[in-house]
């Protein structure tokens, strides 16, 4: 729907100045941005899919729903859910694919996705192609999800979620080059390929390893760094951490 539709502006890796700040990246197609209801925000009312789209900006595919008062919506479209199907966010709704609750009222053993961090801000968890999350247990006015990662996290039993697991977009076999620079991916060098002045890894006598600790191109360490805050709020809230 063009109300549902915006261009997606261009940013190429560069930041406000010009300057790279993520290399790789430029040249793709036009996009349009399609706007997403993460927040179901149409609560109570019984919407129709009208169709399932493909969307380039995320890995799940979403479906166009259309409200008796004519309001038309995109949502992330479950595993399950067809054209035609009904689909509504309410407190009492049926535990069917699509369908949107609080947490407090969704069965033990569940999966769901879209989930909210903050109850009445939107969904904001689990919302890539082929993700789902189980709810585990409830315990007084917290629900215990098991993510994606395996981590298993305390949420309020006011946040919403959507049922069902999203389904996964079939993988496009890029048969040249060409199909990933219209993605906006540019060519990219191995570091042992540059000179010693472009790369920690460059230089040396014909093919040579690294020599070295993996590094970025800017001499940091590459692997094995944590970059998790070490006092994130969300601390508390995880009962276990993912697998490793």
């Amino acid at each position: 729907m063009k109300k549902l539709k915006k261009i997606l502006a261009k940013h190429s890796g560069r930041g406000s100045s010009g300057q790279i700040s993520v290399r790789h990246q430029g040249g793709r197609h036009k996009r349009f941005l399609r706007t997403i209801d993460f927040a179901r925000s149409e609560k109570g009312v019984a919407g129709r899919v009208e169709s399932l789209e493909y969307d380039p900006n995320r890995t799940a595919n979403i479906a166009l729903i259309l409200y008796p008062n004519g309001v038309r919506c995109y949502i992330l479209a479950p595993e399950g859910l067809s054209q035609g199907d009904e689909v509504i966010a309410s407190e009492d709704a049926p535990i069917n694919p699509g369908n949107a609750l609080p947490l407090a009222n969704i069965p033990v053993g569940t999966t769901v996705h879209n989930l909210e961090i903050k109850p009445g801000k939107g969904g904001q968890m689990v919302r890539s192609g082929g993700n789902g999350a189980q709810v585990q247990s409830k315990e007084n006015d917290d629900v215990l999800i098991k993510l994606p990662s395996g981590e298993i996290r305390r949420f309020s039993g006011d946040a919403w979620a959507t049922v069902g697991q999203l389904a996964k977009v079939e993988k496009v076999r890029l048969r040249k080059a060409g199909a990933n620079r219209r993605r906006g991916k540019r060519p990219t060098v191995r570091g042992v390929a540059m000179h010693p002045g472009a790369h920690p890894h460059g230089g040396g006598e014909g093919r040579s390893g690294e020599g070295m600790i993996p590094k970025t191109p800017w001499g940091k360490q590459a692997r094995g760094v944590k970059t998790r805050k070490r006092k994130k709020y969300s601390d508390k809230l995880i009962v276990e951490r993912k697998k490793k």
